[in-house]
């Protein structure tokens, strides 16, 4: 899809109903439906935030960021995620982080980035992290330069998101789960799931009318 086009009906669903936990849920394993907003506050979750950034490509068409994490000794090793992290306490609020986050991971500056909305926030169980998304948009392709916490970045074409082709699903095991089938998106040969899949597909239901 050609970037203008993408913002003539980015416009038109700003104030349009998220899918909320509907469209979340469309990728996770039963399993993860045991963690209520009741559960996540007993545990006293860590707020973080992320961004889906949009971009338009040398051909002019519409590309968003997911980068993949290096390995390291953490709960979070050779991950796909957006860019993004945990609060500071410097950070006035949760739009803060994400721009500072996604600055200081893959150099853009937080300036350029034109915030769209805030979308439903996200709970990951094995770090205990609450996350908060949102979508911004960059009005010309970017320039990316990434620091020690990204490994590879992915530059995803969004129609390949709209396409049901990446939807799949694959046996995993992890803290809280063993050999269990997840629902997944396939995208540029890579297995995004877990709650960078979770948001993807609110996102994927916020805009697959364009």
């Amino acid at each position: 899809m050609d970037f203008n086009s993408f913002l003539t009906h980015l416009s038109k669903v700003k104030s349009a109903p998220l899918g909320g936990r509907d469209s979340q849920f469309k990728m996770v394993p039963a399993l993860r439906l045991n963690f209520t907003e009741e559960s996540i506050l007993q545990r006293n979750p860590k707020e973080s935030a992320v961004m889906a950034l949009f971009y338009p490509d040398k051909a002019y068409q519409t590309r968003f960021l997911l980068i993949l994490r290096p390995n390291y000794n953490g709960t979070h090793s050779a991950q796909i995620s957006f860019p993004g992290g945990k609060k500071d306490d410097n950070d006035a609020n949760l739009i803060h982080t994400a721009l500072r986050e996604t600055e200081e991971e893959v150099g853009i500056n937080r300036e350029e980035i034109t915030l769209y909305r805030e979308l439903t926030k996200t709970y990951i169980p094995p770090s205990n992290f609450w996350v908060t998304p949102y979508i911004g948009y960059l009005e010309k392709q970017p320039v990316f330069t990434t620091n020690d916490e990204v490994d590879q970045l992915i530059e995803v074409s969004f129609s390949d998101l709209l396409h049901d082709k990446s939807l799949s699903s694959k046996n995993l095991t992890t803290s809280y789960m063993k050999n269990i089938d997840v629902p997944c998106f396939l995208l540029n040969d890579y297995v995004v799931w877990g709650a960078t899949a979770m948001i993807l597909s609110e996102i994927k239901d916020l805009l697959k009318t364009l």
